[in-house]
């Protein structure tokens, strides 16, 4: 019983470790808030948004945006203040240029 458990929490984690879409929330609580720098030199994390859904497996640079919450893989609301967000991303137009600023966030590796 507890391996049949424990299987089941490891399986929902790699699942989540491999996500890819993501959904705004307009209000109320999401895995994430985030601020949308107007520069790079502002930014934790600076995005890409991918056409596909595939495109964004794996990657914490790369998003794709679903159109439905129960789609996504992790939830964001975008915030006004700086200082009330979890992750400051800047988005960016060339796949080449999306990655990590701040190679040492706490969120780095949990967005895929």
């Amino acid at each position: 019983m507890k391996k049949s458990i424990l299987m089941v929490v490891l399986l929902g984690i790699a699942v989540y470790c491999t996500a890819g879409a993501v959904y705004v929330v307009k209000s109320g609580s999401a895995d994430f808030k985030v601020w949308v720098a107007k520069s790079k030199s502002d930014a934790d994390l600076c995005v890409y948004e991918a056409d596909y859904k595939s495109d964004a497996k794996n990657k914490d640079q790369i998003w794709y945006f679903e159109k439905s919450k129960s789609s996504a893989d992790f939830t964001i609301r975008i915030v006004e203040s700086k200082s009330s967000a979890d992750l400051k991303v800047f988005y960016v137009k060339n796949k080449s240029e999306a990655g990590w600023k701040n190679k040492s966030h706490a969120l780095q590796g949990r967005l895929k």
